[in-house]
């Protein structure tokens, strides 16, 4: 859950967030028209159309415009996470630098919808120094929001990830095309719900239903189990894996229910099964 979120609004639109984020928690983000460079005080699992990444503390993440899942396990007792997200509008950075826009911002190269950065020490000092003015909101102007978000991206540009981070800005506000088919394939084994993997497609949930039978003449739940019990069935074969790491390898958060799918398609139980292969 969402603890506290402070927000620094630049022409009237969020442009620096700081969110503090209590785990277990799923956080949906849509970025219609806009980049952003994300950072996580945590291992963090990113969802997009086509990838799921993880982060460490020590990376942060640039996005660009799409729809996004991002997952928090809880790992210790009463671990809260600080998450700070800096919002990259097209019009506003035209604002900021005028005539010396970066020709990597109007000249697209590539299709990558997440890519990671390395944190230095500059870009962490960065990010650290902004909780004084967090604590002091009231120190808060336009003038400043212009500079933070251009020393922002100096200090990216000045990274050891300087060409993946400029070939990344000069797709950022492009949105990707990903058909139904590679989505589905992307997270077929995956904890995405339909509701999700919808949304990812960027469709609502009728259309996206209509698109799948088309494609698989079958509804999303009854193709997605299938294909996740017949997965099953071949790891089961291997026996240094146990039923739980298999579930969990599977999408299913839960052993139990996955054992009752299991068996509500194949008349055994993954034991049972596992006994009758072995």
């Amino acid at each position: 859950m969402i603890i506290s979120r402070q927000i620094f609004e630049f022409f009237n639109k969020p442009l620096i967030e700081k969110v503090i984020i209590e785990p277990p928690f799923r956080y949906e983000a849509i970025f219609q028209d806009e980049g952003c460079f994300l950072y996580i005080k945590s291992n963090t699992k990113i969802i997009s159309a086509n990838e799921t990444i993880t982060t460490t503390p020590k990376e942060a993440v640039l996005l660009k415009c799409g729809t996004y899942f991002v997952d928090w396990i809880k790992q210790f007792e009463n671990k809260k996470i600080e998450v700070y997200a800096f919002h990259l509008y097209p019009n506003i950075l035209h604002h900021l630098y005028q005539k010396e826009v970066p020709t990597s911002i109007n000249n697209p190269k590539n299709n990558q919808q997440i890519k990671k950065i390395s944190l230095n020490t500059a870009i962490e000092n960065f990010i650290e120094n902004l909780n004084f003015y967090f604590n002091n909101s009231f120190l808060v102007n336009d003038d400043l929001l212009e500079l933070k978000i251009k020393e922002l991206i100096i200090l990216l540009t000045q990274s050891k990830n300087t060409d993946t981070i400029q070939l990344l800005f000069s797709e950022l506000f492009t949105v990707n095309t990903i058909s139904i088919k590679k989505i589905v394939e992307t997270h077929l084994y995956s904890n995405i719900s339909i509701t999700e993997l919808a949304k990812l497609s960027g469709l609502s949930l009728s259309s996206f239903k209509r698109a799948f039978k088309n494609i698989y003449n079958d509804t999303p739940n009854n193709y997605i189990l299938n294909q996740k019990i017949q997965k099953a069935t071949k790891l089961l074969q291997n026996p240094t894996l146990n039923i739980s790491e298999i579930a969990f390898d599977l999408g299913f958060n839960d052993p139990a229910y996955f054992s009752r799918l299991f068996k509500n398609k194949t008349n055994l139980t993954p034991s049972q099964y596992r006994l009758s292969v072995l």
